[in-house]
């Protein structure tokens, strides 16, 4: 349980962060609802997970580093962890394998943990998913929040899946001999990354504003502790699945009002 708490220095989040400048620069990130985030431990961050995974979550976890002083601890897929340089990369940002052992170390340890309840599925997303919340039935994390009464905050993000449109999702892969041959080799439907071009048809994807809105913290206090009562976690889930849509709701909203989306006329 060591590596579960261990965590980047401050020197490797200003190195990480440098090196991140770029990309940050591009996307010229917008951050709403910063002020909801309360400052009780621990906290548990709920979001959607856009397409491709880390194009837009790199860009919060450093903003709220920076900005609030909270270091996330993202629960990863298992099959992360079993790519060594990539595994090794993710756990010196304090990135651990999900678990329901590790989750509840850490929220015993006062720490903020970050989810997203449709994992690999939500990254891989099919045709006619985009910003669609892909969880099934799963009641992990609201199940997690419940036994350690940890409070949750939804949040929601946009922009990135305005950037790409999807040409071959995994359904139209694996119908190729290609697919067949990859998922001989063990490769999960669920990991499939679909093939992509640029939206509109472009050669290169135009760089689109990147938008999050921290929601209404939740608390779960009125659950009493009583985690294995399903019905309660599937209430707790709904109830954070409805903030974090809601929450896609209105960033789109913003947008459409935001006058430097595309980046043409911002501010230096």
């Amino acid at each position: 349980m060591k590596n579960a708490y261990k965590r980047p220095t401050r020197e490797q989040m200003r190195r990480w962060f440098t090196l991140l400048r770029p990309w940050r620069r591009a996307t010229d990130p917008v951050y709403l609802g910063m002020d909801r985030i309360p400052d009780d431990r621990p906290l548990l961050f709920v979001g959607n997970h856009t397409l491709f995974g880390m194009l837009d979550a790199v860009l919060m976890y450093f903003e709220l580093y920076f900005e609030r002083g909270i270091i996330l601890r993202g629960l990863g897929d298992r099959a992360h962890f079993t790519i060594p340089m990539w595994g090794r990369q993710l756990r010196r940002f304090g990135i651990v394998e999900g678990s329901p052992e590790v989750c509840g170390a850490l929220m015993e340890g006062g720490e903020c943990v970050l989810v997203f309840p449709g994992g690999a599925r939500e990254v891989t997303k099919r045709k006619g998913e985009k910003y669609q919340l892909v969880w099934k039935d799963r009641v992990g994390f609201a199940r997690m929040a419940i036994k350690h009464r940890c409070t949750i905050v939804p949040f929601s993000a946009v922009g990135v899946e305005d950037m790409f449109d999807i040409v071959y999702d995994a359904s139209d892969i694996l119908k190729s001999p290609i697919g067949r041959a990859l998922k001989k080799f063990g490769l999960r439907e669920d990991m499939m990354l679909p093939v992509t071009r640029a939206a509109g048809g472009g050669l290169f994807p135009d760089i689109e504003r990147f938008y999050f809105q921290f929601g209404d913290p939740i608390d779960t206090a009125r659950f009493d502790g009583n985690w294995e009562d399903r019905s309660l976690c599937e209430e707790l889930r709904d109830e954070v699945k409805g903030a974090i849509e809601a929450g896609i709701d209105d960033l789109i909203a913003h947008r459409a009002t935001d006058e430097f989306r595309h980046g043409e006329k911002r501010p230096e």
